[in-house]
């Protein structure tokens, strides 16, 4: 059989159907948090920094939005940016690395009016202070916006020459926060020097249920050093739904309000204490409200969390 991303095996019921279905057993269970209905806010997490908060789903833009040209694809975008903002969302991430995917964000963000919550975050990634400088202007450009929210050093690239940019900047007031990321674990501990030595508000790197790495070093580093965190790659690049395969979600998951696999993944990771925003990135409006509603209702505890884990490890 099969497995079709959204939606449980064995499981023809929908979605809202599902959870007033099981709202009852769900409250008996008990979980962290309020019981999920569909006009819930999404959860919002604190930025360390300043005390500002934001959604704890975001959305990420590399592959999903690089569609050149195309009409056709752009206006499907568009309908899935407007879903963000329409479920409640915040961060949008991107990167020059990302092909068109910053044009697209910008085309898509100048047509939509419900998006005053943006919270735009975008990397730079080149080589010398001047380049980098450059193409952080046409970032700005392609996005349309005067003030970025979240400027990030990309994999680390150059990033001394980078900070020093970065720095002026926000006293500027050209960007509010600086950042680091990741998504190499070979470089692990160069981003942990950065992480504990440089004076950075964001951090970004790879976690999921699966690749448990961050939970031993750069989680609670980050937790310690007061760092917000970001995290990438919270499906495994689709393989999480490959692992489940034709898998049934557990009977449990509705504890937490899970009524797909998308959900079951994204709560694991927005539940660790030390997380701000998970980015999973989609191009269908239906996963995207799937995802948007992992922000809402119960998240798992320590020891659901644990039982989360056994679960798919033995799928």
């Amino acid at each position: 059989m099969r497995f079709v991303r959204g939606s449980s095996a064995n499981s023809p019921i929908n979605r809202r159907g599902f959870m007033a279905a099981t709202a009852a057993f769900a409250a008996a269970v008990g979980s962290n948090g309020p019981a999920y209905t569909a006009t819930s806010p999404p959860r919002r997490r604190t930025i360390p920094a300043t005390g500002q908060k934001i959604p704890i789903i975001g959305m990420g833009s590399w592959i999903t939005l690089n569609v050149g040209d195309d009409p056709t694809l752009r206006a499907a975008r568009l309908k899935v940016i407007q879903t963000f903002f329409d479920e409640g969302g915040g961060m949008i991430d991107s990167s020059p690395m990302y092909g068109s995917s910053e044009d697209v964000i910008g085309a898509s963000l100048a047509k939509i009016a419900n998006k005053n919550a943006l919270f735009s975050a975008t990397k730079v990634w080149t080589l010398s202070q001047w380049m980098g400088v450059r193409q952080m202007n046409t970032s700005f450009d392609l996005w349309g916006v005067k003030q970025f929210d979240l400027m990030q050093i990309h994999n680390l690239v150059d990033w001394e020459a980078h900070l020093e940019t970065l720095l002026e900047w926000k006293r500027e007031g050209r960007i509010r926060y600086i950042g680091v990321t990741t998504s190499h674990g070979r470089r692990h501990d160069e981003f942990e020097a950065v992480m504990r030595d440089q004076p950075i508000d964001f951090v970004q790197f790879t976690y999921n249920i699966l690749d448990r790495e961050a939970e031993q070093r750069l989680l609670p580093l980050a937790k310690e050093r007061g760092l917000a965190v970001i995290i990438n790659r919270p499906f495994q690049r689709g393989g999480l739904f490959q692992h489940a395969d034709s898998a049934a979600l557990p009977e449990w998951a509705s504890a937490i309000d899970c009524a797909n696999w998308a959900q079951f993944f994204l709560k694991f990771v927005v539940s660790h204490p030390a997380v701000t925003c998970a980015i999973p990135a989609t191009s269908r409006v239906d996963h995207m409200r799937e995802n948007m509603d992992a922000g809402r209702g119960r998240l798992p505890d320590a020891e659901m969390r644990k039982r989360m884990a056994q679960y798919v490890n033995a799928l």
